[in-house]
């Protein structure tokens, strides 16, 4: 059997990578099949990984012309932040995997292209070690299976001048990733996670006791834990995994500021409902400035406008920047940001649309 050849990353960017998915083609070549597998793969049949890309060409533009947009930009406000674009890097752990610098890269080229990042709680890279004076970075916050233990790590992100939490509820439990178990996936040994474990230890099992709603459920989050969490800091809560517009209004019941609908990529609940049609049942509950942020199958500047035009704030993007982290590093991550937010500008400019704000529904038709 042939062993693959895994590439070094590359220290300048070739021409020809000009896309999203010229990036991809590209950064299997600088992965193992196992960290490959890892990264594209979702979980069950992955339906919901394919239908998060494939959902947006059900979406339609419908520009308007003779506009004058000579005063166009692309800033838009968050929780009373300005930020230059709505183009945001979503939490991805373990990110040595894809290139020796991990998070550190991402964070840079982030700062670079005033793109707002979301830090990991498994991130290789300490948070203390990102620029402390960028103003675009949040943490996310894998709950720790106590309250002491999550408000510490909040607490460091406070100290530390990130401007939100970012909660991950739609992941209480590994999702079933059937092309991961077959790649024999693992982290590599001695891989250091500064800021956790790489597996919350879990409750003691009695007898009797089931595996699953006593073991890793009994230490998930609850209502309660997200309320107290926010009477514990002074920084905006946000919760990612919302798509049930009843959770979206407890949200907002229990303090939360913020949502970002997604299915976690497609890894954790396939066939879940892609985030583009819970993103507009949400919309139709909460206020109308109430921060929703899109995450999920984003490949283009148009998918951007799109996912806006439905009532997101900003989107996020995943496995697209690890694409140019594995590619490039932090200059790859750099391109790929670049490449979606010119797609993005020129999408704004043929649609008639001078700043983010004017984009709505009535710029698109759907099926």
């Amino acid at each position: 059997m042939n062993m693959k050849t895994i590439l070094e990353p590359l220290n300048q960017i070739p021409a020809h990578l000009q896309t999203i998915h010229d990036y991809e083609i590209e950064a299997e070549k600088h992965l193992s099949d196992m960290v490959w597998s890892y990264l594209q793969g979702g979980s069950m049949d992955e339906i919901s990984v394919q239908d998060n890309v494939d959902q947006f060409n059900d979406i339609q533009l419908l520009p308007r012309m003779l506009k004058d947009l000579t005063h166009g930009h692309t800033e838009c406000e968050i929780l009373g932040q300005k930020y230059p674009h709505p183009i945001f890097l979503a939490p991805i752990g373990h990110q040595q995997q894809f290139h020796p610098e991990a998070e550190a890269a991402s964070a840079l080229a982030a700062e670079v292209l005033g793109s707002n990042i979301v830090l990991s709680t498994f991130t290789n890279t300490d948070m203390r070690s990102l620029k402390k004076e960028n103003p675009y970075k949040w943490f996310q916050l894998y709950w720790q299976g106590e309250r002491e233990k999550s408000l510490a790590l909040v607490k460091m992100a406070e100290e530390h001048h990130y401007k939100a939490i970012v909660i991950t509820v739609d992941s209480p439990h590994t999702g079933i990733r059937d092309r991961e178990r077959k790649a024999f996936f693992h982290l590599p040994e001695g891989m250091q996670h500064p800021h956790t474990p790489t597996h919350v230890p879990l409750p003691e099992l009695k007898d009797g006791d089931h595996p699953v709603f006593n073991g890793l459920m009994k230490i998930a989050p609850t209502w309660d834990d997200i309320a107290w969490i926010v009477q514990q800091t002074n920084l905006p809560v946000i919760l990612k995994g919302i798509t049930h517009p009843q959770d979206a209004l407890l949200a907002i019941k229990h303090g939360v500021q913020g949502l970002i609908i997604s299915n976690h990529g497609g890894r954790v609940l396939d066939t879940c409902i892609s985030p583009i049609l819970a993103l507009q049942m949400i919309k139709k509950v909460v206020p109308t400035d109430f921060p929703l942020l899109y995450d999920g199958g984003i490949r283009r500047g148009s998918d951007v406008f799109k996912a806006i035009a439905l009532g997101a704030s900003a989107v996020f993007i995943g496995r697209p920047y690890i694409y140019g982290l594995a590619t490039a590093g932090a200059l790859g991550v750099a391109h790929v940001l670049k490449i979606l937010k010119e797609e993005f500008e020129i999408t704004m400019a043929l649609m008639g649309t001078a700043t983010v704000n004017e984009i709505n529904k009535e710029y698109i038709f759907q099926y």
